[in-house]
């Protein structure tokens, strides 16, 4: 019944709002990172885009309304990485998953927090922190315009991705702290014992000076190094699954996708 239900509503939908073909076409041909989900994942991936387009709110900074084009395929383009995310789970996870998601709002430059942290000797530190994107649990997520034109390719960052990351991670406690839901056939402990590995060799390379395996911003917070490797796993699998291979099954596992498949599709 729900089922039938479900189908109804999207039949309905798409009565309403033809899916518009060039315009997702031309959203693909924008974004390398687009154009390497092979079919027929890159068309269910477009319609869920369509229909992440009318169901939430992507709006702009007024000082951006005249500088840069928002057009259907700028949207797809942008509703389409968020979908990425979910683009392997069924519908009704991928609606559970962003039901916090109401709006993605685009500031025109990165923009400055006042940031209050606790070491771990108990002392306080306030510094101010400049982002490339925010969000919080019920909260719109904001993107910075430079660094939404700088996401999409396959070089391991995306704004986009990043910050929904972090809006299926507060689905579990309403914060950010590397610990989403997980599904059943998923082993806490194994998920744990995975991202603390990596999180102690983040933090051991920084220590000695030496490179690491993805953005060093995963070191500084569980939260951060979760979203990190979300958006490394999408737009740079193969430098995700060379330096960590447990964690990239992990995730490939979690997303029921592999990324590094699609190149060789």
């Amino acid at each position: 019944m729900l089922e039938r239900l479900r189908r109804w509503r999207e039949a309905r939908f798409e009565a309403r709002h033809p899916f518009p073909g060039d315009a997702w076409a031309e959203a693909r041909a924008r974004l390398p990172l687009l154009g390497t989900v092979p079919e027929p994942d890159a068309t269910r991936l477009g319609h869920r885009a369509w229909r992440f387009v009318h169901a939430k709110r992507l709006s702009r900074h007024p000082e951006l309304a005249e500088a840069i084009a928002f057009d259907v395929p700028a949207r797809l383009a942008i509703a389409a990485q968020a979908c990425l995310l979910t683009l392997g789970w069924d519908e009704r996870e991928h609606r559970e998953a962003f039901a916090g998601v109401h709006e993605i709002l685009i500031l025109p430059d990165a923009f400055h927090r006042r940031v209050e942290e606790l070491d771990e000797y108990g002392v306080m530190h306030e510094y101010d922190d400049e982002r490339a994107g925010e969000t919080s649990h019920q909260g719109p997520v904001v993107v910075a315009y430079p660094d939404l034109m700088a996401s999409g390719g396959l070089d391991g960052f995306n704004v986009v991705i990043h910050e929904l990351a972090h809006k299926l991670d507060m689905a579990s406690t309403l914060d950010a702290d590397g610990f989403p839901p997980l599904p059943g056939d998923l082993d806490p402990r194994e998920w744990h014992r995975v991202f603390t590995a990596v999180w102690d060799d983040l933090q051991a390379r920084l220590e000695h000076g030496e490179p690491t395996p993805i953005d060093d911003y995963a070191a500084t917070h569980p939260g951060e190094c979760f979203a990190v490797a979300c958006e490394t796993f999408f737009s740079a699998p193969a430098l995700l699954h060379d330096g960590y291979p447990a964690l990239y099954d992990l995730l490939a596992r979690y997303f029921r996708q592999d990324p590094l498949a699609w190149s060789a599709a």
